[in-house]
C-alpha cells in the first residue's frame, strides 16, 4: 500500500451516547459504504477504508446524552458515493436503519443545483451527507 498523501485524514473518533443504536445507524452506513470492521471492544468499534479509519465509542466521560451539530465542533461527515442512483438507493435504505432525510423539500439538491446529495440525520442528531457530485471541493 502506498503512503497516504501528506495532510490526508487519518481517523475520526465519534463518541456516542448509545453504542448499540449507533451501530445500527452509523455502523450500517459505514459497512454499506465499504468500510470493514477493524476492531471491536466492549465500548466501541472501528471501521477501516484504505488508510482511514472511523471509531464509534460510548465513553463514560460524555457531557451530554445527545449530539448537537449546531454547537461548535463537528457539524457532519460527508461521504463520496458512486453516483446519483446510489445516493437515492442509500437514502431509501437508510430509513430502515434509523436515519431520516433532512430537507426533503430540497432533496437531492439541498446543497445547491449542481450538488447531488442526501442529507441524513439519525436518532442521536448526527448528520451525514452522501454526495454523488460535489462541484465545490473546498466546501
Amino acid at each position: 500500500m502506498s503512503r497516504p498523501e501528506h495532510g490526508a485524514l487519518h481517523h475520526v473518533e465519534i463518541w456516542v451516547s448509545d453504542l448499540e443504536r449507533a451501530l445500527g445507524s452509523l455502523g450500517w452506513l459505514l459497512e454499506t459504504l465499504g468500510y470493514a470492521v477493524s476492531q471491536s471492544w466492549d465500548s466501541g468499534h472501528s471501521w477501516l477504508l484504505g488508510p482511514t479509519y472511523l471509531v464509534l465509542e460510548q465513553s463514560p466521560a460524555l457531557s451530554a446524552d445527545r449530539y448537537d451539530r449546531c454547537r461548535p465542533g463537528l457539524n457532519h461527515l460527508a461521504f463520496h458515493v458512486e453516483d446519483a442512483a446510489t445516493v437515492e438507493r442509500l437514502a431509501v435504505a437508510a430509513a430502515g436503519h434509523g436515519w431520516s432525510l433532512m430537507y426533503p423539500e430540497l432533496h437531492p439538491h439541498a446543497g445547491g443545483p449542481q450538488h447531488y446529495a442526501a442529507f441524513l440525520e439519525n436518532a442521536d442528531g448526527f448528520e451525514v451527507e452522501l454526495v454523488a457530485i460535489n462541484p465545490h471541493p473546498t466546501r
